[in-house]
């Protein structure tokens, strides 16, 4: 299977499951293709969980889904050793899956927020001073409810830094949730995998393959460097976070069918992938971020 037959039966395959959310499942399938996370903020009840779900169906993958609760602590994420018969054994958790559906991940204290630091910025999970790798691919899907609800606590910029993409649900069109009511999403629930985790692996080795012009790296650039200078902003946009950008300006063009990124890569991407990035001065939550970028993208010299 050529990358773009892979490209679209994967794209495909969720879309039967996710209903109506065309936009979320190409930035979901973006994740998967630069091995990043991807982190939802909505209400309850959109989708979310199908949508974890769904990628794992589609990858022929594990998937384990944590709720997080108030008394999560970190050993009921990563794991922990016991002594069986005179032996040190060490048990894994949860995380030891290649699509984790982290529900409500700030209704946690940070300590147990930051139980996951590790695991997704390098695929391992250290304890008692062992470490341990976590199956690949591994991707991390994050649920988190507006921080004006109550019983939340704000997610720790390090642990924001630590997602591709943050993006939400939103409610389904009435269309797709008539086809939801009448049970369509859980018969294509049924349905197998397109790929196997070699599959995905080869479709991340095709993406970072994608040839980047120094247009393209020029845009990039000149809005990461905007975001620093700002006024509107406190904090801008690090290193790692404008490589974080270009890589997922190459998945993006691997989903269009092209060998190559191009400016409006850059500029459909920027929000979703540096929103939660920034500081802005007067405002908070994921729309003060995302406008503060829309702007700036307003002010760039154009590329053709």
């Amino acid at each position: 299977m050529s990358p773009a037959e892979a490209v679209a039966a994967l794209l495909g395959r969720v879309s039967r499951q996710v209903r109506g959310k065309p936009e979320v499942v190409e930035l979901a399938a973006l994740c998967v293709l630069a091995g990043g996370h991807l982190l939802l903020e909505d209400v309850p009840g959109v989708g979310k969980t199908t949508l974890g779900n769904a990628l794992a169906r589609a990858i022929g993958g594990s998937f384990r889904r944590i709720q997080f609760t108030s008394d999560l602590l970190p050993a009921d994420i990563l794991g922990f050793s016991i002594v069986d018969a005179g032996r040190v054994q060490f048990r894994q958790g949860p995380i030891f899956a290649n699509v984790v559906l982290a529900d409500e991940i700030n209704r946690t204290t940070p300590r147990t927020q930051s139980a996951l630091l590790e695991a997704m910025n390098e695929a391992t999970v250290s304890v008692d001073g062992t470490t341990h790798p976590l199956p690949e691919p591994f991707l991390v899907i994050a649920t988190q409810n507006p921080h004006e609800y109550h019983g939340t606590w704000p997610l720790p910029d390090s642990q924001l830094d630590r997602f591709l993409v943050r993006t939400g649900m939103g409610y389904p069109d009435r269309d797709a949730e008539r086809d939801v009511l009448r049970g369509a999403s859980r018969e294509a629930g049924a349905e197998g995998a397109v790929l196997d985790t070699a599959g995905v692996i080869a479709l991340r080795q095709a993406a970072a393959a994608v040839a980047v012009h120094a247009d393209v790296e020029d845009t990039v650039l000149d809005l990461v460097a905007a975001t620093r200078t700002a006024p509107s902003l406190a904090r801008g946009v690090s290193t790692r976070g404008a490589e974080a950008l270009l890589r997922a300006v190459r998945a993006r063009a691997l989903l269009q069918g092209r060998a190559f990124a191009i400016p409006e890569d850059v500029r459909a991407l920027a929000a979703p992938v540096l929103a939660h990035r920034v500081l802005p001065r007067a405002e908070t939550g994921a729309e003060a971020g995302a406008a503060a970028i829309r702007e700036l993208l307003s002010t760039l010299r154009p590329i053709a």
